[in-house]
C-alpha cells in the first residue's frame, strides 16, 4: 500500500480524488494503467487504498472530468474531493486512531446513508435519477446487499437534508449510517415490513375471496377463470369490491414509486405493473388485475426477504464478539465495561463457555480456544500464558485473563466484518454484465410490447382489446427482478459462506478469479512448510545412541530461545530426553555455545564450528556427513566434548504433511503449474518440491526477482495467483491477479495486502476456494439463463396468445424466487 504523507503546502497544489472500490493493490495497477497516461506516467499518481484517494501531483495539465472518465473505465468511481476539505480529511490519514475507531461515516471523506425500502436495483436507478439534482451521479455508490448509500466527500448539513428530501420523495428514507449504530430509522423498517407482509396477505386472501364469488355467480370456475377479454361474464359487485381491496392492498408500495415515475416521465416497474393492473380493469379483467397486484406485491416481499437472508449471514459476524468485558483493575476487582469502552493494555476476565470481547494475550490461566467463528477450524486451539487470543472466539472450560491488545473497533473479527461488509460494493464482472443487460433489455421488451400493441390491430385487423391485453402481458414480462436480484445474492451469499469456512474473500471480483486461474505461484516457508524448524535427523558416531546425543544438546541449548534450540528441546520433549541445563553455558558469536555438562566439557554448534572441532579430534567422518546433510538442504548442528564429535543434529523447516496431497489437489482442479518461488538455497528448495511435487522451482529470489517470476507466469498463463504471508511477498501478490495471504488470523499486514485471506494457517483452503469460485460462477450462469429463458417462453406465448397476466407474474415470482434460493445454497457450502 502506498500512502501520501500530505503537509499543509501539498494539499495545495496536487488534486486529490476519493476513487469509490479502491481497495487493494490491484485496483491500483488498474488505475495506473488508466490514468498514468493523462499524468504524464505513475509517478505522477500515489494513493491510499486504505481510505480509498488517489493523488494527482503537481502540474498534471488534465482535467477533472477527464480524470474521472479515465477512472470509470476500470469500473471505480472518482470524486474530486473540494480543496477545503482536504486538509481536514488528510489529518486524519495519519491518525490509527481515526482510522479505526467507529465515528460516523462522514468523518471519513464519505457520507454513508442507510435507506429504507432500498431491495431491488430498479430503487437503485429510482434514487440514482432523483438524487441527479441534488448530488453528481459520480459521487454516489450503492451497497444493495446492505442497503446503504455512499455519498464521495464531506457534504455538508443543508446537502444533507436536501439529499434526505430527495430520497423521501421516492418514497423511501434515509438516515445517517455510521459504524456500529443503530439508528431509530430500523425500527421503522421492521414496522414497515411487517405491514408489507399483512398487505401481501390480505391482497391474496381478497383475490381468493373475489374469484370464489365470481365462480359462484359464473356457475363454474372455468368461466370465472377465462383469459380473454370478454369470454366471461363481467363479476358481481361484490366480487368486484373484494378484488378491488385486493389491488388497494397490493399495490399500497408500489403506486407511489409508480406516481413519480409517471411524474417525471421515466417509466420503471412499478409504474409497468400498474399500467398493467389499470389495463386489466380498463377491460373487465378483475381477477386478472387483483392476481398481478398481488404477485407483485408477493415479488417485492420475496426481494426484501432475499436479501434480508444475505444481510443477516453477514451481520451474524457482528454478533460473534460480546457487546459486555468484564475488566479487572489493578487491585483485583471486577466489573462489566461496554466492549467499545475497553483500552489498549486492559486486564478483562474471560470465563470458561464465554466469548472473547477483544483481541489480547493471555497472562494467566490455561484453556482451549475454539477458534472456528475466525477460523473455520473447529478444533480447539491450547492457549497459556503468552497466547494470544481474539476476539469472537470461545473459551473453552479454564478462566483466562487477558491483556487487550486491540480496540474494539480494531480487532481482527472487526477488520473481517468491515471488509465483508463492504466486499459487495466491488461488484463481479458478471453482476456488471447482468445491470448493464437489464438496463438494455427492459426498453427492448417494452417497445416490444407497443409493437404487439398496434401492428396486429392496425395491419391486420386483429381485435385491439385481444391485443391490448396481450401488449400488458408483455409488459409484465418486462420485469427483470430475477436477473437482477439472482446476481448480488448469490455473490454475497458466496463471500458469506467463504468467510464461514475461515476464507475472507475481498469484493465479488476476487470471489470469480480463482475459477479462472491457471497458474499458481507461492512461497515456500510458512506455505508449503510449517515455517519452523524441526529436527529431522540424529547421526550419532562411536555407538552413542541419538538419546544420548540429544540429551547432550539439549543440556547446552536448555536456556536458549534460538529458533534451532526450541527444535532440539521441542525434539528431546517429544523423545522424553532427560537432561539437567549445563553449567558456565557461553555462546560463540557466529559458531556456537560451549559449556559444562555432568562435569565434562561439552559444546554445539555450526558446520564452521564443527571444523575446528573436528580437525582436533580428526574427525573425518564427521565433516562427511555434514557435507551431505547441507547438500541435501538440512541445517547441521554438531555437537561434541572435549575429545571427540559425538554426532550431527540436521534441522530443517518441515514440510506440511498435507503438501503434496494439495498440490496434487490443485492440478486435480485444472491448475496446470504450481511453482515455488523461495529465497532459499536450491538444495532445500529442490528437496521440498520433490516432497510436495511442485512443478517447478525458483530459488535464491530477492522480492523484486519473485515479482518478475510472476510477471513471466501471468505473461504464459493469463490468470495467476500468488501465495505468501502478505508481508515480504506483498509486491508479488500484487502483480499477481490474486494475491492470497496464508494465517492472515495473526496479522493486519496480510489482511490488508490480499485479495483472499486464508484465516487459518491452512494451505487446504485453497482447492476449496477454486471449487467455490467455479461453484458461485455455475449458479449465477444457471440463474442468468433460467431468468431469460423464462421471459423468452413467455414472450413467445404471450404473442401466440397462450400466456396470461397472472401466469406471466406467476411465473417471474417463481423465477425471482427459484434463483435466490439456488443462490443461497452457497451459504452452506461445506468443505470437501
Amino acid at each position: 500500500m502506498s500512502v501520501t504523507n500530505l503537509t499543509g503546502d501539498d494539499v495545495g497544489a496536487g488534486r486529490r480524488f476519493k476513487v469509490t472500490g479502491l481497495d487493494c493493490q490491484n485496483e491500483v495497477r488498474a488505475l495506473k494503467a488508466a490514468v498514468g497516461p493523462l499524468a504524464g506516467g505513475d509517478d505522477k499518481l500515489s494513493f491510499d487504498t486504505k481510505a480509498g484517494w488517489m493523488e494527482i501531483a503537481p502540474g498534471v495539465s488534465a482535467s477533472d472530468d477527464a480524470i474521472e472518465a479515465a477512472v470509470a473505465t476500470t469500473g471505480m468511481k472518482a470524486a474530486l474531493w473540494p480543496r477545503e476539505e482536504e486538509a481536514a480529511a488528510c489529518h486524519s490519514c495519519v491518525s490509527d486512531e481515526a482510522l479505526t475507531s467507529p465515528v460516523p461515516a462522514s468523518a471519513s471523506g464519505a457520507l454513508v446513508l442507510k435507506i429504507h425500502g432500498m431491495d431491488c436495483g430498479d430503487e437503485v436507478a429510482t434514487l440514482k435519477r432523483e438524487l441527479l439534482s441534488v448530488v453528481a451521479e459520480e459521487r454516489l455508490s450503492f451497497d444493495l446487499i446492505n442497503g446503504r448509500m455512499s455519498v464521495a466527500g464531506s457534504p455538508d448539513a443543508e446537502l444533507i437534508t436536501r439529499i434526505e428530501r430527495a430520497v423521501a420523495s421516492t418514497g423511501m428514507s434515509a438516515e445517517v449510517w455510521s459504524e456500529g449504530a443503530v439508528g431509530e430509522g430500523a425500527a421503522l423498517e421492521a414496522r414497515r415490513r411487517k405491514m408489507q407482509s399483512r398487505l401481501t396477505a390480505a391482497s391474496g386472501v381478497l383475490t381468493v375471496v373475489g374469484l370464489a364469488i365470481h365462480a359462484a355467480v359464473a356457475g363454474d370456475l372455468v368461466s370465472a377463470l377465462s383469459e380473454t377479454p370478454g369470454g366471461s361474464p363481467p363479476p358481481p359487485l361484490p366480487a368486484v369490491i373484494a378484488y378491488a381491496g385486493a389491488i388497494l392492498c397490493g399495490a399500497r408500495y408500489v403506486a407511489p414509486k409508480a406516481l413519480l415515475a409517471a411524474r417525471r416521465l421515466r417509466p420503471d416497474m412499478n409504474l409497468l405493473m400498474v399500467v398493467a393492473v389499470a389495463g386489466a380493469v380498463a377491460i373487465g379483467q378483475w381477477f386478472e388485475a387483483a392476481t398481478v397486484s398481488f404477485l407483485f406485491a408477493l415479488a417485492l416481499a420475496l426481494e426484501a426477504w432475499s436479501l434480508g437472508r444475505a444481510r443477516r449471514a453477514v451481520a451474524a459476524l457482528m454478533e460473534l464478539a460480546p457487546n459486555i468485558a468484564t475488566v479487572q483493575d489493578a487491585s483485583g476487582a471486577e466489573r462489566e465495561v461496554a466492549a467499545s469502552e475497553v483500552g489498549i493494555g486492559a486486564h478483562i476476565i474471560v470465563r470458561p463457555g464465554e466469548r472473547m470481547p477483544l483481541d489480547g494475550r493471555v497472562v494467566a490461566g490455561e484453556s482451549e480456544v475454539n477458534q472456528a467463528p475466525i477460523t473455520g477450524e473447529s478444533v480447539p486451539v491450547p492457549v497459556s500464558p503468552g497466547a494470544i487470543v481474539y476476539a469472537g472466539t470461545i473459551n473453552g472450560e479454564g478462566a483466562l485473563e487477558v491483556e487487550t491488545t486491540k480496540a474494539a473497533g480494531d480487532t481482527t473479527l472487526a477488520r473481517i466484518i468491515r471488509m465483508v461488509g463492504s466486499a459487495h460494493s466491488r461488484r463481479a464482472p458478471t453482476e456488471q454484465w447482468v445491470e448493464s443487460f437489464a438496463r438494455i433489455y427492459t426498453p427492448i421488451v417494452m417497445a416490444l410490447a407497443v409493437l404487439v400493441l398496434l401492428v396486429p390491430p392496425l395491419l391486420f385487423s386483429g381485435a385491439w382489446d385481444v391485443w391490448f391485453y396481450r401488449a400488458l402481458v408483455l409488459l409484465v414480462i418486462a420485469c427483470p427482478c430475477a436477473l437482477v436480484i439472482s446476481t448480488p445474492v448469490s455473490v454475497v451469499a458466496g463471500l458469506a459462506g467463504a468467510a464461514k469456512q475461515g476464507v475472507l474473500i475481498k469484493g465479488g471480483v476476487h470471489l470469480e478469479t480463482p475459477a479462472k486461474l491457471r497458474a499458481i505461484a507461492m512461497d515456500k516457508t510458512g506455505t508449503l512448510t510449517e515455517g519452523r524448524p524441526h529436527v529431522v535427523e540424529i547421526a550419532a558416531f562411536d555407538g552413542r545412541s541419538p538419546e544420548a546425543l540429544l540429551s547432550l544438546a539439549a543440556a547446552l541449548e536448555a536456556r536458549s530461545e534460538h529458533p534451532l534450540a526450541k527444535a532440539i528441546l521441542a525434539k528431546a520433549a517429544e523423545q522424553n530426553v532427560q537432561f539437567s541445563p549445563g553449567q558456565g553455558v557461553q555462546a560463540i558469536r557466529g559458531k556456537g555455545v560451549i559449556g559444562r555438562v555432568a562435569d565434562r566439557d561439552a559444546w554445539l554448534g555450526s558446520r564452521a564450528f564443527l571444523e575446528e572441532r573436528a580437525a582436533s579430534a580428526n574427525n573425518t567422518e564427521a565433516l562427511a556427513r555434514a557435507g551431505a546433510l547441507a547438500v541435501a538442504g538440512r541445517t547441521v548442528v554438531a555437537v561434541g566434548d572435549g575429545k571427540s564429535v559425538w554426532g550431527l543434529i540436521a534441522v530443517a523447516d518441515a514440510v506440511r504433511p498435507e503438501a503434496r496431497k494439495i498440490v496434487a489437489a490443485l492440478h486435480a482442479a485444472g491448475i496446470e503449474r504450481v511453482v515455488m518461488l523461495t529465497g532459499d538455497n536450491r538444495a532445500t528448495a529442490e528437496r521440498i518440491a520433490g516432497e510436495t511435487g511442485v512443478d517447478e522451482v525458483q530459488a535464491e529470489l530477492l522480492p523484486e526477482h519473485k515479482v518478475a517470476a510472476v510477471e513471466a507466469l501471468v505473461s504464459r498463463y493469463g490468470a495467476v495467483a500468488m501465495i505468501g504471508d502478505g508481508v515480504n511477498d506483498a509486491p508479488a501478490m500484487a502483480r499477481a491477479n490474486l494475491g492470497v495471504a496464508m494465517g492472515a488470523i495473526g496479522s493486519d499486514a496480510a489482511i490488508e495486502t490480499a485479495d483472499i485471506a486464508l484465516m487459518q494457517d491452512d494451505l487446504s483452503r485453497l482447492p476449496w476456494v477454486i471449487g467455490h469460485s467455479r461453484a458461485t460462477l455455475g449458479i449465477i450462469r444457471q440463474n442468468i439463463a433460467f431468468s431469460i429463458g423464462v421471459k423468452a417462453v413467455f414472450t413467445v406465448l404471450t404473442v401466440l396468445g397462450a400466456a396470461s397476466l397472472w401466469g406471466a407474474i406467476a411465473a417471474d415470482v417463481g423465477a425471482s424466487l427459484l434463483v435466490v434460493l439456488n443462490g443461497l445454497r452457497l451459504l452452506n457450502r461445506e468443505q470437501a
